[in-house]
């Protein structure tokens, strides 16, 4: 592999991320107050005990986690957990038990199971995506098109699907889109070109007036075949092509591998689960989807109960 960032693991950023979420959720469910039908209803003194089932196939993501989210919600619940993020499931599998109070079990019941049963989704569709690339050399990756202050959790549940994780932000990654010509177009008064963009970027960073531990990527989009000899010459690290067709990618792949084989070329535009093998077949070095974390669909998982 030429070029990656790095990818997203369970780091302290991210833990700070999922506590600022899990104080999010409580605020939601209880408003600084309590679960009134639970205390209605449920007797102080009851214990019970639960089991978190698949109710269908799955990735497993997020379930790393539960123990720092209770942890945050400051429980006495008891885990005990069956499988690891990253791992496939099957209908009907028993994920973990948790033991303790009743009325705790039944105030946290739906926290845990939105945060798992999302990121499980992101996950399962991942893989989807990765397994209808296998036999190419192109490698699924996820983008930028999160649920706002979910980045680090979205990223991660790409990684336990099997995906690849783009940059995390405006700060990681130089990727010049055609906004950032039409932009400093305005400044040159004529068309601005891809290459020159790139080197700009390039000197940029040579400069010195931010600091950075390794120096950035440098990636440039094109949405024409006849910019991508100036974008090549100019030695980023990646170029995008955005929106192009199967055969404009083929012809994009051969002439990077003539002109400068070490650049790697990303497809973006258009990805479904429909098109993404024709994509992969291409010879393109990435496929960036969109849809890994804006559209997936949650797995479906429930928390059974029994008492004790």
């Amino acid at each position: 592999m030429k070029h990656d960032y790095p990818p997203q693991t369970i780091d302290p950023p991210l833990l700070d991320d999922l506590s600022q979420l899990i104080r999010l959720a409580i605020r939601e469910d209880l408003d600084r107050g309590m679960d009134i039908t639970t205390m209605a209803l449920v007797p102080a003194d009851l214990r019970g005990s639960a089991s978190l089932i698949a109710r269908k196939p799955g990735i497993i993501a997020g379930i790393d986690l539960v123990e720092a989210m209770l942890q945050e919600m400051d429980t006495g619940i008891e885990w005990s957990q069956l499988v690891g993020d990253g791992q496939e499931v099957q209908a009907g599998q028993n994920l973990a038990n948790l033991t303790g109070e009743a009325r705790e079990l039944l105030t946290c019941e739906r926290t845990i199971l939105n945060f798992i049963c999302r990121l499980s989704g992101i996950a399962t569709l991942t893989r989807q995506y990765v397994d209808a690339v296998q036999g190419t050399e192109a490698r699924v990756y996820d983008t930028r098109k999160t649920t706002p202050g979910w980045r680090r959790l979205d990223k991660y549940a790409v990684r336990c699907g099997g995906g690849h994780n783009h940059r995390r932000g405006l700060y990681d990654g130089i990727l010049i889109k055609d906004n950032h010509l039409a932009c400093r177009a305005i400044v040159e008064d004529r068309l601005f070109d891809p290459g020159a963009a790139v080197q700009l970027a390039r000197t940029f960073i040579a400069a010195g007036g931010i600091r950075f531990d390794h120096p950035p990527m440098i990636e440039v989009e094109i949405d024409r075949i006849e910019q991508l000899e100036s974008a090549l010459a100019a030695a980023p690290d990646i170029v995008l092509l955005d929106n192009m067709s199967n055969i404009q990618l083929t012809e994009c792949v051969a002439v990077r591998n003539r002109k400068a084989p070490h650049v790697e070329l990303e497809a973006s535009g258009g990805v479904n689960l429909k098109t993404i093998a024709g994509i992969a077949a291409t010879g393109v070095d990435r496929i960036s989807v969109g849809a890994l974390t804006h559209s997936a669909p949650i797995l479906d998982i429930a928390l059974d109960w029994s008492l004790t």
